[in-house]
């Protein structure tokens, strides 16, 4: 029997990237998986990829950054399968540039999917996982929820804010049988960086990439070669 074949598990920014990625991994591990995100013609492409590998999915076409949004997502999970085990806050966006003269409006959107949206997403599931007795919270944070760098500032205080909740957040539900895991990837070549406005900044992540795109090939040859 697959591990977590009675399991149920919302997985939101499921659409591409690391949460696509979770999404396929639940699945291929017996989850049944509610995928979220904004873009419904990915997420249709990923739920039916899932059915075609004997799993169970259900997407949901949802912002994080609505409130109502996220309650529905909820509710309608656990209306179709009963709980909610395993919540994946996966979602966030990456927009990068220099705090004097930035368009605010990324530190808000930023903000508002990074911060308070996981937060909506928790606050929604808290009380199903503690009526079950038990329940997983995996926030997706990054290794700038720890270092900051000139011209990351607002994503770092939003992915420092998520470090912040989580570690408050286990303290709450540890004895309810709830886990909080943080999870603080560096540099992943995923669609993240195709968010950022600021000129210089986009700049810059392509070169990021693109410097580790060859770092991933030259392991590989390393790797045959061994």
């Amino acid at each position: 029997m697959a591990v977590l074949s009675d399991k149920v598990a919302i997985v939101t920014g499921a659409s591409s990237g690391i949460g696509e990625a979770t999404a396929i991994a639940l699945a291929n591990q017996g989850a049944k998986v509610a995928i979220a995100a904004r873009r419904a013609d990915r997420l249709e492409a990923l739920n039916q990829r899932i059915r075609e590998s004997g799993g169970e999915a259900i997407a949901f076409t949802a912002d994080v950054a609505d409130e109502a949004q996220v309650r529905q997502m909820v509710a309608q999970t656990q209306d179709k399968w009963g709980r909610v085990d395993i919540l994946v806050n996966n979602a966030g966006v990456m927009l990068l540039g220099a705090i004097d003269g930035a368009d605010t409006e990324d530190w808000r959107r930023m903000f508002n999917v990074n911060v308070l949206g996981l937060m909506y997403a928790t606050h929604a599931v808290l009380p199903l996982m503690k009526t079950q007795g038990e329940g997983h919270i995996v926030n997706i944070s990054s290794v700038a929820g720890r270092v900051a760098n000139a011209g990351t500032g607002v994503y770092n205080a939003s992915k420092w804010a998520v470090g912040a909740f989580s570690e408050s957040l286990r303290k709450e539900v540890y004895q309810h049988n709830i886990r909080v895991t943080i999870i603080e990837p560096g540099l992943v070549a995923t669609e993240l960086a195709q968010h950022i406005t600021n000129p210089e900044a986009i700049n810059l992540a392509r070169k990021e990439r693109a410097g580790l795109l060859i770092k991933s090939r030259c392991s590989a040859v390393l790797l045959r070669n061994l």
